[in-house]
């Protein structure tokens, strides 16, 4: 069910990080976002334009002496003045991500039942027993075929697309308000891109999500994102729902980036409009 308060908001975000020689880096320069319940909003940009770091901004996973300043709120909390406790309690928890590359998120030589079952154990505090009835059932969630079976096995023994699969499990275990999806379909062929997406959509919709859905393909954005918001050099340069700023940009580097894309891309960009359409019955 979508909302109508947001359920994240971003306010002048900056983030600077040292240089070698003393100096300092400003990544980010006025960040503003705003996510609703229920909508997938759209992040666009060439690479080093500040669009993961400004989701790792979020969860507090900055590199090591960035220093941010501007306002994160989840509802009512600023994440950006929590000490580092209070912020790894809510990680995972209110606020979760998923990462570009699956290989790296999820530890090759444990379990997927382990991974998903000390997740729900050390936020949820549940039981052995009820842990692993709730990872069953979020894998079951995200479509792994014979969940019981697939807690046993390791992440090497599943494709690309459903190790993405098993990640996004494993960012929603907790029933987060937020979603931070950073390039979750780049590593994957056409077709389970669309899988991973038609799932996204589907779970945004269910569970009334906030999704911050992070890429350079403004392809993918056409066929998921409500909103669209285009960064360039640590900036938002335009936002808007998604049909006014895929069809009629107001920005001229928003204009660049579609005039980038191939032809068919290009085309279904142009003729789409919001909202956006639900995937979940595409083949």
């Amino acid at each position: 069910m979508t909302g109508t308060t947001n359920a994240l908001e971003i306010t002048g975000l900056t983030v600077d990080l040292p240089t070698e020689a003393g100096g300092i880096n400003r990544i980010l320069h006025g960040v503003d976002l705003a996510l609703r319940p229920g909508r997938i909003h759209g992040l666009a940009g060439e690479s080093g334009s500040g669009k993961t770091m400004t989701g790792l901004a979020v969860l507090g996973l900055l590199p090591s002496g960035a220093r941010p300043g501007g306002r994160i709120r989840l509802h009512d909390t600023d994440l950006l003045a929590l000490s580092p406790r209070k912020l790894g309690e809510l990680r995972g928890r209110a606020v979760s991500m998923v990462f570009q590359d699956p290989s790296t998120s999820l530890h090759p030589m444990l379990s997927i039942g382990h991974q998903l079952t000390d997740h729900l154990r050390h936020h949820l505090k549940l039981d052995r027993k009820a842990a692993k009835e709730r990872a069953a059932d979020l894998l079951g969630q995200v479509r792994i075929p014979n969940p019981d079976e697939a807690l046993g096995r390791y992440p090497h023994q599943f494709s690309g697309g459903m190790r993405q699969r098993i990640a996004i499990a494993i960012a929603l275990a907790c029933e987060p308000q937020v979603l931070i999806a950073d390039e979750p379909t780049t590593a994957l062929d056409v077709t389970v891109q669309a899988g991973v997406l038609r799932l996204l959509r589907g779970l945004c919709d269910d569970l009334g999500l906030a999704v911050l859905l992070v890429t350079h393909d403004l392809g993918v954005m056409s066929a998921i994102a409500d909103e669209v918001s285009v960064m360039r050099h640590g900036l938002v340069v335009e936002t808007g729902p998604r049909g006014q700023v895929l069809t009629a940009p107001q920005h001229e580097y928003t204009r660049t980036l579609l005039n980038a894309l191939p032809g068919a891309a290009a085309a279904r960009a142009r003729t789409t409009t919001d909202p956006a359409p639900d995937l979940r019955s595409a083949p």
